[in-house]
């Protein structure tokens, strides 16, 4: 799982260098930044949302946010936010900490290059695109940590079970992420990315977490319909 532990290195080692400007820079500043970061952001979920086919976009997203209100997704993973914080901030603890862990997590794993990254280290050693991953991650990492805090580098557990569980099992998986699925994928990738975006340059709110099993509808009417 050499992509994953490369990538997992890379947004700690960025969020490492956040944490050391945290708290240099006036709250005025921080929240200019951050609003910056999130029109990117949303630049980058639009150009990844233009790709793929509308219907399906529509369909797998209103029955994946249905599906994700009912199962509280975004709850617990803020739950998990929370229970971290407790376990390693410091007393009184940041009240961002549950934020930058949810936002960082969902902005590494979600998207094209973390699918096809993973694929391509567990089949063929091809780091290629695990680099370039891996130093956009370390970059976004500096930025988030300095405003939301240590919460951001508990993201690199997630982004390395997530694809180390693709590197690993990339034999399987190579013959059901074809092409066309992934940039289906990624259209639905990019409309969640566009709502961390939006949450955090317009302070949106958006349950974003809620909407992750619309990949498994998009998967669906993929194989069903396209």
């Amino acid at each position: 799982m050499t992509g994953a532990i490369i990538n997992a290195v890379a947004i700690l080692a960025g969020g490492a260098i956040g944490l050391m400007l945290k708290g240099r820079i006036s709250p005025k500043i921080t929240g200019a930044i951050i609003r910056a970061i999130g029109l990117c952001v949303c630049i980058i979920g639009i150009t990844g949302a233009l790709g793929g086919d509308i219907m399906l976009m529509v369909t797998s997203l209103a029955l994946g946010v249905l599906v994700g209100e009912i199962l509280r997704i975004d709850d617990g993973l803020n739950a998990v936010g929370t229970f971290l914080q407790k376990k390693f901030s410091r007393s009184g603890g940041e009240s961002t900490f549950a934020q930058g862990f949810v936002s960082a997590t969902l902005l590494f794993c979600v998207g094209a290059m973390a699918i096809v990254g993973s694929l391509d280290s567990g089949l063929r050693d091809d780091q290629s695109v695990v680099a370039a991953k891996s130093l956009i991650d370390g970059v976004t990492s500096v930025a988030l940590a300095s405003t939301f805090g240590v919460g951001v580098l508990f993201s690199a557990v997630a982004v390395f079970l997530y694809q180390g569980s693709i590197e690993l099992f990339a034999g399987q998986l190579q013959d059901v992420f074809s092409d066309e699925l992934i940039v289906q994928l990624t259209g639905v990738g990019g409309a969640m990315i566009l709502g961390i975006g939006a949450n955090m340059a317009l302070d949106a709110k958006l349950k974003v977490a809620n909407m992750l099993p619309s990949f498994l509808f998009a998967a669906g009417y993929y194989f069903v319909f396209l």
